[in-house]
């Protein structure tokens, strides 16, 4: 299972998110530039249509493929409760023969992305990730280099961790709290839900230029 929040930010703030996730999290961050292309199946008889998407981080020395998929959100009067959604996923390294293995299985390419920006990797109630980066759009089959933003200006912050359905509530509970030291900047809300840019983004960015990072929370 999977617990994830997504929010976005004005690009002129994201250097003061950066210093601010620096001094919350206390590991450097890592580049990335991950080419995503996402495929569905052709709804047959008896069946319904699925999604899965090949992911690659062209940043590592030797880019691998990843698959993943994304299932259904918890439900129930607890699930609406909860600020973070929780959802299954299965995800898994595939080679580069992974594309041409499902165009042979039935599923057609709907889009391709490609995502720029940086991600923290840390320990804080659970294991949490936070990436923040521009969407861009790629114009032509595989044409990554000529990918263009889809919302200039804007970019999209993630925070996810694993879970599973023994312990979901207690990583709930500590990405509800690390969300938290980034309200100035951003409101970060379940996928879907959209909450706009926050208005105190802009003082709460001077605020953290002017301090250049020096202070650890």
């Amino acid at each position: 299972m999977e617990c994830v929040v997504q929010g976005i930010i004005e690009t002129q703030h994201v250097e003061a998110l950066e210093i601010l996730l620096q001094g919350l999290c206390g590991v450097n961050k890592e580049r990335l530039r991950i080419h995503e292309l996402c495929l569905r199946s052709s709804p047959n008889l008896g069946s319904v249509s699925s999604e899965v998407r090949l992911i690659c981080d062209l940043e590592q020395p030797e880019p691998t493929w990843i698959i993943r998929h994304v299932g259904g959100a918890m439900r129930g009067a607890g699930a609406e409760q909860l600020s973070v959604l929780v959802r299954t996923m299965v995800e898994s390294k595939a080679s580069k023969n992974a594309l041409r293995l499902f165009y042979a299985l039935g599923y057609k390419l709907d889009h391709e992305l490609l995502r720029v920006g940086f991600s923290f990797h840390f320990h804080r109630g659970a294991q949490i990730t936070v990436t923040v980066s521009s969407v861009n759009k790629v114009p032509k089959l595989h044409a990554v280099d000529e990918a263009e933003p889809v919302t200039p200006g804007i970019q999209l912050v993630e925070v996810t961790a694993p879970a599973a359905s023994d312990n979901y509530t207690e990583v709930v509970t500590a990405v509800s709290s690390f969300c938290e030291y980034l309200a100035p900047l951003l409101h970060l809300s379940k996928p879907g839900v959209s909450t706009g840019v926050v208005p105190t983004a802009a003082a709460a960015a001077a605020s953290l230029m002017s301090d250049g990072g020096g202070t650890t929370v």
